[in-house]
């Protein structure tokens, strides 16, 4: 498993493990968590950053329908797993 870091607001580095990616409606997102294993807090983040930026750029959805839907793509891409 991937493990990525993210840079807060340019200042604190986090590091989440990505369990999926997918593009849906020209949109990428990924599905990131803070444990490689096991009940994680689980996260889907929606790139953001514009055509030929030398860093990617991604927020927390946070619209319900967008995540609604999202959620359901990388569920069925994981089997395994049941997003809350």
């Amino acid at each position: 498993m991937e493990k990525i870091a993210f840079m807060i607001d340019g200042k604190e580095k986090v590091e989440f493990y990505v369990l999926e990616q997918t593009r849906i409606g020209g949109c990428q997102y990924i599905l990131v968590t803070d444990a490689p294993e096991g009940d994680g807090e689980a996260l889907i983040l929606k790139e953001v950053s514009g055509r030929g930026e030398k860093e990617s750029v991604y927020e927390i959805v946070s619209d319900d329908t967008e995540m609604a839907a999202v959620a359901s793509v990388f569920e069925n891409l994981l089997e395994d797993i049941e997003l809350q």
